[in-house]
């Protein structure tokens, strides 16, 4: 099922529930409401139709109404969460539906039950919509809402107090109104307690709640100063930048970013933000979530940079971060990227922010704004300074191409929303193109024409009856008449450095087009675009074709349309705001039970004596609660007649301006006509030149066959030249090898007769050298037969030493066994040590006696253990001698 018919069906079901409130119509409208939850809802509200919010009002009133039942209300609720899914929708369901007063009452007449989970659902509803929205202190039930959140935060339940906290940080942060109510109760200094012990809590988005509302209620206070003092400052620094780089949830760093954001408004927290000494590396580190894909991360990321921009003292910093250069690895990755991302030094931070300027990646819109707005701060502050630094400059080359390439694009077939996002794009890649002007080069001005052209068209098909006021920042001819008048600028500024960009700026100006955006500017509350309207208006004026007169009757309209909003906007405000669920429904079964009451009040019917003047006053009260409504609207359908009246009027002088328009095409069709008879002329001139040219081109070709002949004839001399030289070459070829080898043998005979030569030569002194070792061989043989007779001698002092050993082994463990026994000895004497000290003297005595015996041995032993180890290295060397002899007499034989 399609969303139209869902929607339809929706309508029926709330309108059948508001004639019979039967468990069928309630069954049927759950259902309803579940269909559409399960369909895709994204910016239903904000495309303008009537049949979502036909829909949309009818369950905010049943969702405040509190005798529907908590399933339906909780199903409604769910509903209205998932249309919330944007911010125009939000700004709808919070301006046109009062949907916070709403979910307030439903809280309001659930508070005796905190913990329910309507009531929780209510919250987290709430603090979506309630997130950068401002909320009246007079909007309803917002005072019991702000009982309900204090009380519940000093409670104990852990369930609640989260969503408490975070729809509290959302209604106090930049709202003067509610931060004064809170601070005149009674409980407030409680509250503060209770705020100030959960600043120790385990969840870091308690804290961050928490230091969010006290920052908004206490910053400028005793309490704030004590909270934020230059002892304490530094540590809320450490932990809101590692909650923004390490948070492990978009809200936490929502919030976090928001925190630092409010302290930064502070004169004296910023000044400790920049003598804060980890501020360089906290950040990088921020900055580093840049290269993420997350558009809401990355947006909270550069709403924090464009607020430390705000800072004086920040903005330096900030510049030497942005545009520090990059590690080697990247910028070998920056170089496979393409000729726009090559380069020497590029940044790691600055790559990220271009990235972001043309990210594919959905709902990076926004993004893409924030870092145009950016690097527009950063380099206004870099380009500043006295010196530029290289960074900087390849910096701005690198961003030179994604810049112009932000300028195409522009489709005017591709509906409004495109034109509005492209405006905006092109108004701050222009702002930005302004600041850096004198560093690149310039713009062409073919470029320029084809955006002027694009802007205009858009401006000029924008039609008055479907736009917002003039006044309006997001009518879609505000956004056109900003993006064009920056180009224009831009255009101004290069007009004596561009060929023909001169003259594209001044046919622009006395374009008829150019009255609207021209208008638009002169009138407008920003003083930046009058200014620049002021400075166009100037350059225009001496111009012969500028449309002045065009341009007085449309600032005057725009005036007079501006005065009519303003009246209009003070009669909506003082129609008073009434309870969402005490207006009836202007619907047929509504209505006639109304005026059914009506007819019986007046005819008497049911006004007898039992009946109390109490009920009367309900009845009375309820008809002039639904007089006052009719009221309302039919002020509203009068603001609406007057609304259309002045664009009809509106209407009639674009098509007088149509009128003007076509009158001066018309001229310029006869001055066409006129050249158009002039350039028949020069084509008759031109045919003449032409039949004579035509003689002179046969002459030639005449002339060229001659000379093709005479070519061929000397191509043939040349192929017999090219035969004949390839002969002789030839013959030269077969010269030269035959004269390469000869020199190549003639070189081979003398080197093997040096060869020879050489031969002769070793081999004579191979002969001495083998007579001079056959005498040295005899000399080695006598010297091995001494060593055997000297080797048999070592032998038999060998076999006479060991003996002798094995009597000292034995004699050594002759001493070892007495040394055991005298042990034992000393052992029976320590334990009669006690019986007598002249014993343990004796024992003592003869255990030194004993020790001394005992060194003696081991001296004679080890003495003895030398001298077999003496011998031992002569029997291996008379070995080694012995078998070198054997090899030899092997040789010898061989």
């Amino acid at each position: 099922m399609d969303m139209a018919t869902s929607l339809k069906s929706l309508l029926l079901a709330v309108q059948q529930y508001r004639d019979g409130r039967t468990a069928q119509n309630a069954a049927q409208l759950q259902k309803q409401v579940e269909e559409v939850s399960g369909l895709k809802c994204d910016q239903l509200l904000s495309s303008g139709q009537v049949l979502p919010r036909e829909c949309v009002g009818g369950l905010v009133e049943l969702a405040g109404n509190p005798n529907t039942s908590q399933t339906l209300t909780s199903s409604i609720i769910s509903l209205l969460a998932k249309l919330a899914c944007d911010d125009d929708s939000r700004e709808i369901l919070n301006s046109s539906y009062n949907l916070t007063s709403t979910l307030a009452s439903v809280i309001h007449c659930h508070s005796a039950t905190a913990g329910e989970p309507l009531v929780l659902q209510c919250l987290q509803v709430l603090q979506k919509l309630t997130y950068n929205t401002r909320v009246f202190q007079s909007t309803n039930y917002i005072h019991e809402l702000i009982a309900f959140l204090m009380t519940n935060i000093q409670s104990q339940n852990e369930d609640i107090i989260m969503p408490c906290l975070g729809l509290m940080a959302n209604l106090c942060r930049d709202n003067h109104s509610v931060q004064s109510h809170i601070k005149s109760l009674d409980n407030v200094k409680r509250f503060y307690r209770t705020l100030i012990n959960f600043l120790a809590h385990n969840s870091l988005t308690v804290v961050i709640f928490t230091l969010s509302i006290l920052a908004s209620l206490t910053l400028n206070e005793k309490v704030g100063e004590k909270l934020f003092d230059a002892k304490n400052i530094h540590q809320t620094f450490q932990l809101v930048f590692n909650i923004i780089v390490n948070g492990n949830g978009t809200q936490t760093r929502k919030y976090s970013v928001d925190l630092l954001v409010d302290l930064l408004k502070n004169p004296k927290i910023a000044d400790h933000l920049t003598k804060y000494q980890h501020f360089s590396a906290c950040v990088s580190q921020v900055l580093g979530l840049l290269q993420s894909k997350d558009p809401d991360s990355a947006g909270k990321v550069l709403e924090l940079l464009l607020a430390m921009c705000s800072v004086s003292g920040l903005r330096s910093l900030l510049c030497e971060v942005v545009f520090r250069p990059a590690a080697p690895k990247l910028r070998a990755a920056s170089r496979r990227q393409g000729p726009g991302l090559d380069g020497g030094r590029k940044t790691e931070s600055g790559l990220a922010l271009v990235q972001w300027l043309s990210s594919p990646v959905d709902g990076a819109e926004s993004c893409s704004l924030q870092a145009l707005q950016l690097l527009n701060e950063l380099l206004e502050e870099a380009l500043g300074a006295e010196s530029v630094s290289e960074c900087v400059l390849s910096f701005i080359e690198m961003l030179l191409p994604v810049l112009l390439g932000l300028l195409r694009g522009l489709n005017p077939s591709q509906g409004d929303a495109h034109i509005r996002k492209h405006c905006h794009r092109i108004t701050h890649v222009t702002s930005l193109l302004l600041n850096i002007l004198h560093l690149i080069e310039p713009v062409s001005a073919q470029l320029c024409l084809s955006q002027v052209e694009s802007l205009l068209t858009c401006c000029h098909s924008n039609s008055p009856l479907i736009c917002h006021p003039p006044g309006s920042d997001n009518d879609l001819s505000q956004v056109c008449a900003e993006a064009l008048l920056t180009t224009l600028e831009l255009m101004s500024k290069l007009r004596q450095q561009v060929k023909d960009m001169e003259t594209s700026f001044y046919r622009m100006l006395q374009d008829q087009r150019i009255v609207t955006p021209l208008s638009l500017a002169l009138t407008s509350q920003h003083r930046e675009r009058v200014q620049t309207g002021l400075s166009l208006l100037f350059e225009a004026t001496p111009l012969p074709d500028f449309p002045s007169l065009v341009l007085g009757e449309s600032m005057a309209a725009n005036n007079a349309y501006r005065q009519r909003e303003a009246e209009l906007s003070v009669k909506r405000v003082a129609v008073q705001e009434v309870p969402p669920f005490s207006i009836l429904d202007c619907s047929s079964g509504s209505s006639r039970s109304v005026h059914s009451l009506v007819d019986k009040i007046q005819n008497g019917l049911e006004l007898q004596e039992q009946v109390k003047d109490s009920h009367v006053s309900e009845i009375i009260d309820v008809y002039e609660q639904k007089l006052s409504a009719f009221a309302s609207k039919e002020s509203r359908l009068q603001d609406l007649l007057d609304a259309k009246a002045l664009a009809l009027s509106q209407a009639d002088r674009l098509i007088a301006q149509y009128r003007f328009q076509r009158a001066q095409a018309e001229a310029e069709a006869c001055k066409l006509g006129c050249l158009l008879k002039e350039a028949e002329r020069r084509r008759e001139d031109l045919q003449g030149e032409l039949s004579s040219q035509v003689l002179e081109v046969e002459r030639s070709k005449a002339d060229m066959e001659e000379l093709l002949q005479h070519n061929a004839r000397l191509q043939q001399d040349s192929e017999e030249h090219q035969a004949l030289k390839g002969v002789y070459n030839s013959l030269l070829n077969r010269f030269n090898e035959s004269e390469r080898l000869l020199k190549e043998l003639q070189t081979a005979h003398i080197s093997l007769t040096k060869q020879n030569d050489t031969l002769r030569k070793n081999h004579e002194a191979l002969q001495l050298q083998h007579e001079k070792m056959a005498s040295v061989l005899e000399e080695r043989e006598e010297e091995i037969r001494s060593l055997r007779s000297d080797l048999q001698q070592k032998n038999s002092d060998i076999a006479g030493l060991r003996g002798e050993l094995r009597a000292e082994e034995e004699k050594v463990k002759k001493k070892d066994q007495e040394k055991r026994e005298l042990e034992e000895t000393v052992d029976v004497l320590r334990k009669e040590l006690n019986k007598t000290e002249q014993a343990r003297k004796d024992a003592s005595i003869k255990a030194s006696s004993l020790e001394l015996q005992k060194s003696q041995l081991e001296t004679k032993l080890k003495q003895k253990e030398d001298e077999l180890n003496k011998h031992s290295s002569m029997i291996a060397m008379i070995h080694s001698l012995s078998s070198g002899k054997l090899k030899s007499d092997v040789n010898l034989s061989l």
